[in-house]
């Protein structure tokens, strides 16, 4: 492996939502019984804040506007230290489930929100759930008319939730004018598999985690991305026991150990935003 100082830069992305916006208990936790569950992204995100103090990173915050109302202490933060703050929607929709209205009134409002707390212009939008396909293009449309200059909202593989693996595997422009950052995968016969980061990255032994970033390396000149979600350092989170084991699975495998596995990413890479890893600025 490159010593730390010689690698390239990639960039390292946190989508903040709490444990009970994710779209795996979507159908069994409402959007109006948020403001009764126990707050904890704020502090979680606090906790990732100081990790990459500790190790000298620089990241890409996907922010909720849902959150970004309730923790704007948090927000302030993220653009004091030198952070990017970015646009993952308002309430955690996916795409696909909105009208081209909707999805225009959802991230509009999730952009001012964010931009009137942080006190800098947003850019960047990533769509929950990887929630862009052939069904809705028209979403580069609406991010360019409201000032958008990039997404990170397709991950180019096959999986039961999302995935487009037929699109492009790495940085675009779209004809909107939209700059498209797929969510990084290596070729395997003929078949993307995904390496970006969340439940993979839990579920695997740090070793095989890195094996395939190395392979990305040997295989690609782009920069590598990861991203995952503050609500999965927090082994102490509330557990939602009505949720489909799947959905449960997926959500609490290895909790536990994944700030550990964590830590060796950012000892092991050289971490910036998206704007600087895919030189965007």
């Amino acid at each position: 492996m490159q010593s730390k100082k010689e690698s390239r830069l990639n960039a390292m992305t946190v989508d903040v939502e709490d444990y009970f916006q994710v779209s795996a208990f979507e159908d069994v936790i409402s959007q109006d019984g948020w403001d009764f569950m126990r707050l904890r992204v704020g502090e979680n995100t606090h906790r990732l804040l100081d990790l990459f103090a500790e190790h000298g990173v620089k990241s890409t915050f996907f922010t909720l506007g849902w959150v970004a109302r309730r923790c704007p202490e948090v927000i302030k933060r993220i653009v004091d230290e030198g952070h990017e703050l970015a646009s993952h929607g308002l309430a955690h929709q996916r795409a696909t489930t909105m009208t081209e209205a909707e999805f225009r009134d959802d991230v509009s409002t999730s952009k001012a929100i964010l931009e009137d707390i942080g006190g800098v212009k947003v850019d960047g939008y990533r769509a929950p759930s990887f929630s862009v396909n052939e069904s809705n293009t028209w979403v580069y449309e609406v991010l360019s008319e409201l000032g958008f200059t990039y997404s990170s909202s397709t991950y180019p593989i096959e999986h039961d939730l999302y995935g487009v693996p037929h699109w492009p595997r790495f940085k675009h422009q779209r004809p909107e004018g939209i700059t498209e950052i797929p969510i990084p995968t290596v070729r395997n016969n003929d078949t993307n598999t995904g390496i970006g980061g969340g439940g993979y990255f839990r579920l695997y032994p740090y070793w095989l985690s890195r094996r395939r970033i190395e392979r990305f390396f040997k295989q690609e000149s782009a920069p590598y991305s990861f991203y995952f979600h503050p609500w999965e350092i927090d082994a102490q989170q509330p557990r939602i026991n009505n949720a489909p084991l799947k959905s449960r699975f997926r959500h609490y495998v290895n909790l536990s150990r994944m700030e550990g596995k964590l830590v060796k990413l950012l000892k092991d890479y050289r971490w910036g935003t998206m704007k600087q890893a895919y030189e965007l600025e």
